[in-house]
């Protein structure tokens, strides 16, 4: 039988770039922050959650503005120069953004911002890769937080399981992670299924 022409596969990954408008967009409204805000400060993260920046973010809302972004084009907004920057010894800022990192504008005293930052914390599920901050271990025995439709999925992450009727049960104790140890993707599964 011949191939039909209609049956194609069309991929739909195909996305526009920005471009140099918004570059320049994002360059002007960093420029205009500047203006209005007397101090900018640095901040670099690792691991960030979206919706946890965002919480963080709308709670400083009225008093600073977060810039998150191309590492180059904030250097450029802010000059890389003495002669391209916008505001006296702004250029030794734009040295300082490298890896991840984004830009704080505010009005706030500097030790509000500092208490800000230093008090601001947030607990998320642990990650692939992420350090374990106890030791977790599961003993022997019925398993009553699993549901009998786990028991296979348990089963491939390493855990030595059974069903007895109807009811997971850990054949001998198992340690998911130790403290301090980088977490395995079975680990982090397990931890976030329990």
């Amino acid at each position: 039988m011949p191939k039909s022409k209609r049956n194609r596969a069309v991929s739909l990954t195909k996305t526009k770039k920005k471009g140099r408008e918004h570059k320049e967009s994002i360059v002007t409204s960093i420029r205009e922050a500047a203006e209005n805000y007397n101090s900018i400060y640095v901040f670099s993260f690792e691991n960030m959650r979206n919706l946890k920046f965002k919480e963080f973010r709308e709670q400083l809302k009225s008093t600073s503005r977060f810039f998150l972004g191309s590492n180059k084009v904030m250097q450029v907004s802010l000059g890389r120069s003495v002669a391209d920057e916008i505001r006296p010894g702004l250029h030794k800022v734009s040295k300082l953004l490298h890896g991840d990192a984004g830009l704080f504008l505010t009005n706030l005293p500097k030790e509000e911002v500092e208490r800000l930052f230093n008090e601001y914390e947030e607990y998320d599920f642990a990650r692939t890769g992420s350090i374990a901050i106890e030791k977790v271990e599961l003993k022997e025995g019925p398993l009553e937080q699993f549901t009998h439709e786990m028991e296979p999925f348990l089963r491939k992450q390493g855990m030595p399981v059974r069903l007895n009727k109807g009811v997971v049960e850990l054949v001998s104790d198992f340690v998911v992670c130790e403290e301090g140890k980088h977490l395995s993707p079975e680990s982090a599964r397990i931890l976030m299924e329990s």
